[in-house]
Protein backbone atom coordinates (compact mmCIF):
# COMPACT_ATOMS: atom_id res chain seq x y z
CA UNK A 1 0.00 0.00 0.00
CA UNK A 2 2.67 2.24 -0.64
CA UNK A 3 2.10 5.21 -3.55
CA UNK A 4 4.22 7.51 -4.97
CA UNK A 5 5.37 10.26 -2.61
CA UNK A 6 7.88 12.14 -4.70
CA UNK A 7 6.40 15.08 -6.06
CA UNK A 8 6.30 17.29 -2.75
CA UNK A 9 4.84 19.86 -4.23
CA UNK A 10 1.76 18.22 -4.25
CA UNK A 11 1.33 18.87 -0.02
CA UNK A 12 0.12 22.12 0.96
CA UNK A 13 3.49 23.84 3.02
CA UNK A 14 1.12 26.38 3.90
CA UNK A 15 0.01 23.61 6.84
CA UNK A 16 3.01 22.02 6.84
CA UNK A 17 5.00 25.80 8.57
CA UNK A 18 1.98 26.05 10.06
CA UNK A 19 2.51 22.38 11.34
CA UNK A 20 6.22 23.59 12.25
CA UNK A 21 5.77 26.83 13.78
CA UNK A 22 3.46 25.19 16.38
CA UNK A 23 5.41 22.02 17.38
CA UNK A 24 8.73 24.63 17.74
CA UNK A 25 6.85 27.08 19.29
CA UNK A 26 5.43 24.93 22.10
CA UNK A 27 8.89 23.06 21.96
CA UNK A 28 10.54 26.59 23.15
CA UNK A 29 7.65 27.59 25.88
CA UNK A 30 8.12 23.20 27.37
CA UNK A 31 11.78 24.16 27.74
CA UNK A 32 11.01 26.82 29.23
CA UNK A 33 8.50 25.46 32.15
CA UNK A 34 10.71 22.29 32.60
CA UNK A 35 14.14 24.34 33.07
CA UNK A 36 16.37 24.03 35.91
CA UNK A 37 19.59 25.27 36.19
CA UNK A 38 20.25 23.38 39.22
CA UNK A 39 18.82 20.01 38.31
CA UNK A 40 20.46 17.65 35.19
CA UNK A 41 22.33 17.90 32.52
CA UNK A 42 20.93 19.38 29.10
CA UNK A 43 21.52 16.51 26.74
CA UNK A 44 19.49 14.27 29.86
CA UNK A 45 16.89 12.01 28.32
CA UNK A 46 15.27 12.66 31.61
CA UNK A 47 14.51 16.35 30.90
CA UNK A 48 11.06 17.27 29.81
CA UNK A 49 12.42 19.44 26.82
CA UNK A 50 14.68 16.20 25.39
CA UNK A 51 12.08 13.77 25.80
CA UNK A 52 9.86 16.08 23.86
CA UNK A 53 12.21 16.56 21.36
CA UNK A 54 12.60 13.09 20.68
CA UNK A 55 8.81 12.64 20.65
CA UNK A 56 9.03 15.49 17.57
CA UNK A 57 12.15 13.77 16.21
CA UNK A 58 9.86 10.75 16.18
CA UNK A 59 7.02 12.36 14.86
CA UNK A 60 8.66 13.28 11.59
CA UNK A 61 9.11 9.66 11.11
CA UNK A 62 4.92 9.27 11.56
CA UNK A 63 4.69 11.66 8.90
CA UNK A 64 6.99 10.14 6.22
CA UNK A 65 5.44 7.05 7.03
CA UNK A 66 1.62 8.78 6.45
CA UNK A 67 2.98 10.46 3.58
CA UNK A 68 4.61 7.23 1.18
CA UNK A 69 1.04 5.32 1.89
CA UNK A 70 -1.80 5.08 -0.79
CA UNK A 71 -4.27 7.66 -0.51
CA UNK A 72 -6.86 4.80 -0.81
CA UNK A 73 -5.14 2.93 1.88
CA UNK A 74 -7.00 5.28 4.62
CA UNK A 75 -10.25 4.98 2.81
CA UNK A 76 -10.36 1.54 2.26
CA UNK A 77 -8.77 0.72 6.05
CA UNK A 78 -10.93 2.96 7.70
CA UNK A 79 -13.34 0.52 9.20
CA UNK A 80 -10.02 -1.59 10.67
CA UNK A 81 -8.57 1.32 11.65
CA UNK A 82 -11.85 2.30 13.95
CA UNK A 83 -12.47 -1.10 15.13
CA UNK A 84 -8.68 -1.33 16.21
CA UNK A 85 -9.01 1.53 17.76
CA UNK A 86 -11.92 1.08 20.09
CA UNK A 87 -10.21 -2.78 21.53
CA UNK A 88 -7.35 -0.72 22.43
CA UNK A 89 -9.56 1.30 24.22
CA UNK A 90 -11.01 -1.02 25.83
CA UNK A 91 -8.01 -3.33 26.60
CA UNK A 92 -6.81 -0.38 29.21
CA UNK A 93 -9.95 -2.02 31.73
CA UNK A 94 -7.70 -4.82 31.76
CA UNK A 95 -3.87 -4.14 30.75
CA UNK A 96 -4.05 -0.10 31.66
CA UNK A 97 -1.62 1.84 33.64
CA UNK A 98 -3.12 4.66 35.87
CA UNK A 99 -2.28 8.07 36.19
CA UNK A 100 -3.49 10.84 37.83
CA UNK A 101 -6.47 9.15 38.69
CA UNK A 102 -7.06 7.66 35.37
CA UNK A 103 -6.76 4.55 33.55
CA UNK A 104 -6.14 5.81 30.42
CA UNK A 105 -2.00 4.48 29.20
CA UNK A 106 -0.57 1.74 28.16
CA UNK A 107 2.91 1.28 29.88
CA UNK A 108 5.79 0.27 27.35
CA UNK A 109 8.99 0.15 29.76
CA UNK A 110 9.39 4.19 30.29
CA UNK A 111 7.08 4.80 27.49
CA UNK A 112 3.64 5.48 27.83
CA UNK A 113 1.00 5.50 25.09
CA UNK A 114 -3.04 7.16 25.59
CA UNK A 115 -4.90 5.33 22.45
CA UNK A 116 -7.78 8.08 23.20
CA UNK A 117 -5.31 10.39 21.35
CA UNK A 118 -5.25 8.10 18.53
CA UNK A 119 -8.54 7.49 18.50
CA UNK A 120 -9.89 10.55 17.56
CA UNK A 121 -8.05 10.04 13.82
CA UNK A 122 -9.94 7.19 13.93
CA UNK A 123 -13.04 8.03 14.27
CA UNK A 124 -12.96 10.61 11.66
CA UNK A 125 -11.99 8.09 8.88
CA UNK A 126 -14.46 6.08 9.95
CA UNK A 127 -17.31 9.07 9.85
CA UNK A 128 -16.13 9.70 6.41
CA UNK A 129 -16.15 6.61 5.14
CA UNK A 130 -19.96 6.01 6.22
CA UNK A 131 -20.81 9.76 5.44
CA UNK A 132 -19.36 9.20 2.01
CA UNK A 133 -20.79 6.01 1.29
CA UNK A 134 -24.23 6.77 2.18
CA UNK A 135 -24.03 9.45 -1.07
CA UNK A 136 -26.54 11.68 0.74
CA UNK A 137 -27.33 14.62 2.94
CA UNK A 138 -27.58 12.80 6.51
CA UNK A 139 -31.19 13.80 6.51
CA UNK A 140 -32.94 10.60 7.82
CA UNK A 141 -33.05 9.61 11.11
CA UNK A 142 -31.51 6.08 10.59
CA UNK A 143 -28.42 7.43 9.04
CA UNK A 144 -28.18 10.01 11.97
CA UNK A 145 -28.55 7.21 14.43
CA UNK A 146 -25.92 5.19 12.71
CA UNK A 147 -23.15 8.34 12.55
CA UNK A 148 -23.94 9.39 16.01
CA UNK A 149 -22.88 5.36 16.81
CA UNK A 150 -19.63 5.44 15.06
CA UNK A 151 -18.95 8.83 17.61
CA UNK A 152 -20.35 8.03 20.51
CA UNK A 153 -18.81 4.36 21.16
CA UNK A 154 -14.96 5.55 21.97
CA UNK A 155 -16.61 8.68 23.87
CA UNK A 156 -18.55 6.33 25.86
CA UNK A 157 -15.76 3.47 26.43
CA UNK A 158 -13.44 6.86 27.69
CA UNK A 159 -15.60 8.14 30.08
CA UNK A 160 -14.99 5.86 32.67
CA UNK A 161 -11.88 5.90 32.54
CA UNK A 162 -12.26 8.25 33.36
CA UNK A 163 -11.74 10.98 31.14
CA UNK A 164 -14.46 13.07 30.45
CA UNK A 165 -11.53 15.65 28.93
CA UNK A 166 -11.13 13.33 26.29
CA UNK A 167 -14.87 12.00 25.50
CA UNK A 168 -15.99 16.05 25.42
CA UNK A 169 -13.94 16.21 22.14
CA UNK A 170 -15.99 14.13 20.14
CA UNK A 171 -18.60 16.72 20.37
CA UNK A 172 -16.36 18.22 17.67
CA UNK A 173 -17.81 15.17 15.38
CA UNK A 174 -20.83 17.88 14.40
CA UNK A 175 -18.82 20.11 12.65
CA UNK A 176 -18.51 17.31 9.58
CA UNK A 177 -22.22 16.11 10.42
CA UNK A 178 -23.50 19.79 10.06
CA UNK A 179 -21.45 20.56 6.57
CA UNK A 180 -22.80 17.17 5.13
CA UNK A 181 -26.06 18.46 6.06
CA UNK A 182 -27.02 17.73 9.51
CA UNK A 183 -30.37 19.65 10.70
CA UNK A 184 -29.00 22.88 13.15
CA UNK A 185 -31.91 22.01 15.30
CA UNK A 186 -28.95 19.45 16.57
CA UNK A 187 -26.87 22.64 17.64
CA UNK A 188 -29.50 24.46 18.74
CA UNK A 189 -30.57 21.51 21.18
CA UNK A 190 -27.49 21.08 22.20
CA UNK A 191 -26.16 24.86 23.16
CA UNK A 192 -29.55 25.01 24.68
CA UNK A 193 -29.28 22.26 26.66
CA UNK A 194 -25.53 23.71 27.75
CA UNK A 195 -27.43 27.31 28.42
CA UNK A 196 -29.87 26.00 30.69
CA UNK A 197 -27.42 23.92 32.47
CA UNK A 198 -25.40 26.94 33.24
CA UNK A 199 -28.53 29.15 33.83
CA UNK A 200 -29.55 26.61 36.38
CA UNK A 201 -26.92 26.33 38.36
CA UNK A 202 -26.52 30.36 38.48
CA UNK A 203 -30.04 30.83 39.30
CA UNK A 204 -32.25 27.65 40.81
CA UNK A 205 -34.43 25.38 38.51
CA UNK A 206 -37.48 28.04 40.25
CA UNK A 207 -36.46 31.16 38.22
CA UNK A 208 -34.96 29.28 35.47
CA UNK A 209 -38.14 27.41 35.22
CA UNK A 210 -40.39 30.81 35.58
CA UNK A 211 -38.66 32.49 32.96
CA UNK A 212 -39.27 29.24 30.84
CA UNK A 213 -43.26 29.64 31.72
CA UNK A 214 -42.68 33.29 30.63
CA UNK A 215 -41.47 32.16 27.05
CA UNK A 216 -44.04 29.78 26.48
CA UNK A 217 -46.74 32.07 27.78
CA UNK A 218 -45.46 35.28 25.44
CA UNK A 219 -45.07 32.35 22.26
CA UNK A 220 -48.93 31.25 23.02
CA UNK A 221 -50.36 34.86 22.66
CA UNK A 222 -47.83 35.60 19.44
CA UNK A 223 -48.32 32.60 17.35
CA UNK A 224 -52.72 32.38 18.54
CA UNK A 225 -53.14 31.48 15.41
CA UNK A 226 -50.72 28.99 14.08
CA UNK A 227 -51.92 25.82 16.56
CA UNK A 228 -49.08 23.27 15.51
CA UNK A 229 -46.34 25.97 16.23
CA UNK A 230 -48.67 27.00 19.95
CA UNK A 231 -48.57 23.11 21.14
CA UNK A 232 -44.74 22.94 19.90
CA UNK A 233 -43.32 25.92 21.72
CA UNK A 234 -45.11 25.17 24.88
CA UNK A 235 -44.16 21.33 24.40
CA UNK A 236 -40.28 22.78 24.16
CA UNK A 237 -40.55 24.83 27.00
CA UNK A 238 -41.96 22.27 29.31
CA UNK A 239 -38.91 20.14 28.70
CA UNK A 240 -36.97 23.15 29.52
CA UNK A 241 -38.57 23.61 32.62
CA UNK A 242 -38.45 19.91 33.23
CA UNK A 243 -34.96 19.88 32.73
CA UNK A 244 -33.99 22.47 34.74
CA UNK A 245 -35.19 20.99 37.66
CA UNK A 246 -33.25 17.33 37.12
CA UNK A 247 -30.35 19.51 36.95
CA UNK A 248 -29.67 19.94 41.02
CA UNK A 249 -30.00 15.77 40.28
CA UNK A 250 -27.44 15.52 37.55
CA UNK A 251 -25.09 17.99 39.28
CA UNK A 252 -24.91 16.34 42.73
CA UNK A 253 -25.62 12.19 41.57
CA UNK A 254 -23.49 12.09 38.10
CA UNK A 255 -20.79 14.60 38.69
CA UNK A 256 -17.81 14.01 40.61
CA UNK A 257 -16.58 16.29 43.42
CA UNK A 258 -13.85 17.73 41.72
CA UNK A 259 -16.09 18.24 38.59
CA UNK A 260 -18.75 20.07 40.68
CA UNK A 261 -15.90 22.14 42.20
CA UNK A 262 -14.32 23.14 38.64
CA UNK A 263 -18.16 24.39 37.87
CA UNK A 264 -18.78 26.38 40.99
CA UNK A 265 -15.49 27.97 40.78
CA UNK A 266 -15.96 29.08 37.19
CA UNK A 267 -19.24 29.77 37.90
CA UNK A 268 -17.93 31.92 40.51
CA UNK A 269 -19.90 30.53 42.97
CA UNK A 270 -17.05 29.10 45.73
CA UNK A 271 -13.38 30.20 45.63
CA UNK A 272 -10.97 28.35 46.52
CA UNK A 273 -7.30 29.50 45.21
CA UNK A 274 -5.06 27.25 47.17
CA UNK A 275 -6.97 23.82 46.70
CA UNK A 276 -9.09 22.28 43.55
CA UNK A 277 -8.84 26.28 41.78
CA UNK A 278 -5.08 26.48 42.73
CA UNK A 279 -3.58 25.57 38.83
CA UNK A 280 -6.57 27.93 37.56
CA UNK A 281 -5.36 30.64 39.52
CA UNK A 282 -1.89 30.79 39.41
CA UNK A 283 -2.36 30.14 35.59
CA UNK A 284 -4.44 33.95 35.41
CA UNK A 285 -1.62 35.51 37.49
CA UNK A 286 0.89 34.52 35.07
CA UNK A 287 -0.51 36.01 32.38
CA UNK A 288 -1.58 38.66 33.97
CA UNK A 289 2.03 39.00 34.46
CA UNK A 290 2.83 39.15 30.85
CA UNK A 291 1.09 42.09 29.92
CA UNK A 292 1.41 43.20 26.76
CA UNK A 293 5.12 42.40 25.44
CA UNK A 294 6.28 39.71 28.36
CA UNK A 295 8.63 39.23 30.87
CA UNK A 296 11.26 37.51 28.07
CA UNK A 297 12.37 33.81 27.35
CA UNK A 298 12.95 32.67 31.03
CA UNK A 299 11.92 35.50 32.79
CA UNK A 300 8.39 34.59 33.83
CA UNK A 301 8.50 34.56 37.65
CA UNK A 302 5.03 32.31 37.64
CA UNK A 303 7.24 29.85 35.47
CA UNK A 304 10.17 30.12 36.76
CA UNK A 305 9.23 29.25 40.31
CA UNK A 306 7.16 26.74 39.16
CA UNK A 307 3.65 28.01 40.81
CA UNK A 308 1.19 26.73 37.87
CA UNK A 309 0.96 23.05 38.24
CA UNK A 310 1.11 20.62 34.77
CA UNK A 311 2.28 23.72 33.31
CA UNK A 312 4.36 21.86 30.38
CA UNK A 313 1.50 20.04 29.41
CA UNK A 314 -2.41 21.33 29.88
CA UNK A 315 -1.57 24.94 31.30
CA UNK A 316 1.41 25.42 28.52
CA UNK A 317 -0.58 28.31 27.07
CA UNK A 318 -0.19 30.49 30.19
CA UNK A 319 3.92 30.12 29.98
CA UNK A 320 3.22 31.87 26.63
CA UNK A 321 1.00 34.43 28.50
CA UNK A 322 3.57 35.01 31.00
CA UNK A 323 7.07 35.23 28.71
CA UNK A 324 5.78 36.30 25.46
CA UNK A 325 2.75 38.68 26.53
CA UNK A 326 -0.07 39.54 24.72
CA UNK A 327 1.51 39.58 21.46
CA UNK A 328 3.38 36.36 21.69
CA UNK A 329 -0.18 34.65 23.22
CA UNK A 330 -1.86 36.44 19.65
CA UNK A 331 0.72 35.00 17.76
CA UNK A 332 0.24 31.80 18.85
CA UNK A 333 -3.35 32.41 18.72
CA UNK A 334 -3.76 33.53 14.88
CA UNK A 335 -1.23 30.16 14.37
CA UNK A 336 -4.27 27.95 15.27
CA UNK A 337 -6.45 29.99 13.91
CA UNK A 338 -4.70 29.59 10.39
CA UNK A 339 -4.15 26.10 10.62
CA UNK A 340 -7.95 25.66 11.09
CA UNK A 341 -9.20 27.85 8.24
CA UNK A 342 -6.51 26.38 5.71
CA UNK A 343 -7.88 22.93 6.41
CA UNK A 344 -11.73 24.39 5.69
CA UNK A 345 -10.14 26.16 2.46
CA UNK A 346 -8.97 22.80 1.59
CA UNK A 347 -11.54 20.83 2.87
CA UNK A 348 -13.88 22.47 0.16
CA UNK A 349 -11.65 21.72 -2.51
CA UNK A 350 -11.54 18.19 -2.40
CA UNK A 351 -12.99 15.73 -5.07
CA UNK A 352 -14.20 13.30 -3.30
CA UNK A 353 -16.70 13.26 -0.03
CA UNK A 354 -14.33 10.98 1.72
CA UNK A 355 -11.25 13.62 2.04
CA UNK A 356 -14.04 16.43 2.82
CA UNK A 357 -15.28 14.75 5.38
CA UNK A 358 -12.25 14.09 7.23
CA UNK A 359 -10.91 17.42 6.60
CA UNK A 360 -14.44 18.93 8.09
CA UNK A 361 -13.52 16.26 11.39
CA UNK A 362 -9.72 17.26 11.50
CA UNK A 363 -10.80 21.03 11.80
CA UNK A 364 -13.67 20.45 14.59
CA UNK A 365 -10.93 18.45 16.46
CA UNK A 366 -8.29 21.03 16.35
CA UNK A 367 -11.16 23.69 17.13
CA UNK A 368 -12.41 21.80 20.06
CA UNK A 369 -8.98 21.29 21.69
CA UNK A 370 -8.46 25.01 20.90
CA UNK A 371 -11.10 26.80 22.27
CA UNK A 372 -11.35 24.59 25.53
CA UNK A 373 -7.78 24.79 26.33
CA UNK A 374 -7.33 28.03 25.99
CA UNK A 375 -10.43 28.74 27.84
CA UNK A 376 -9.52 26.44 30.86
CA UNK A 377 -6.16 28.12 31.38
CA UNK A 378 -7.61 31.76 30.95
CA UNK A 379 -10.16 30.40 33.66
CA UNK A 380 -13.35 30.57 31.36
CA UNK A 381 -13.84 27.15 30.98
CA UNK A 382 -13.67 24.20 33.74
CA UNK A 383 -9.87 22.42 33.91
CA UNK A 384 -11.10 19.14 31.90
CA UNK A 385 -7.55 18.12 31.08
CA UNK A 386 -7.92 18.56 27.02
CA UNK A 387 -3.81 19.27 26.10
CA UNK A 388 -3.19 22.12 23.84
CA UNK A 389 -2.34 20.49 20.10
CA UNK A 390 1.33 20.68 18.59
CA UNK A 391 2.04 22.79 21.58
CA UNK A 392 1.59 20.74 25.27
CA UNK A 393 4.15 17.93 26.49
CA UNK A 394 3.63 14.24 25.79
CA UNK A 395 3.95 11.59 23.10
CA UNK A 396 0.51 10.58 22.61
CA UNK A 397 -0.65 13.71 21.85
CA UNK A 398 2.22 15.14 19.72
CA UNK A 399 1.62 11.63 17.71
CA UNK A 400 -1.43 11.29 17.24
CA UNK A 401 -2.62 15.03 16.18
CA UNK A 402 0.54 14.46 13.67
CA UNK A 403 -1.00 11.35 12.53
CA UNK A 404 -4.42 12.95 11.91
CA UNK A 405 -2.99 16.29 10.52
CA UNK A 406 -0.92 14.83 7.70
CA UNK A 407 -3.57 11.80 6.89
CA UNK A 408 -5.22 15.22 5.55
CA UNK A 409 -2.48 16.71 4.08
CA UNK A 410 -1.72 13.21 2.10
CA UNK A 411 -5.52 13.05 1.24
CA UNK A 412 -5.18 16.76 -0.12
CA UNK A 413 -1.80 15.80 -1.91
CA UNK A 414 -3.52 13.02 -3.82
CA UNK A 415 -6.06 15.47 -4.97
CA UNK A 416 -3.56 17.81 -6.82
CA UNK A 417 -1.37 14.41 -8.29
CA UNK A 418 -5.49 13.26 -9.95
CA UNK A 419 -5.61 16.42 -11.40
Amino acid sequence: MIGSSRNVRSFDWVIILLYLLLVGSGWINIYSASYDTDALAFFSTDNLFIKQLLFIIFGIGLIIFVLFLDAKFFERFSSIIYIVSLLSLLGLFVFGNTISGATSWYKFGSLGLQPSEFAKAATALALAKYLSDIQTNIKSIKDQIKAFVIIALPALIIIPQPDPGSALVYAAFFFPLYREGLAAAYLILGFSVVLLFVLTLLFGPIYVGAGALVIGIFLFVKNRKRRPSKRLYLGIVAACALFAFSVNYIFENVFEQRHRDRFNIVLGKEVDAKSIGYNTAQSEIAIGNGGWLGRGFLQGTQTKGKFVPEQHTDYIFSTVGEEWGFLGSTFVVLLFIGLILRIIQLSEKQKNDFSRIYGYGVAGILFVHFVVNVGMVLGLLPTVGIPLPFFSYGGSGLWGFTILLFIFVKLDGNRINEW
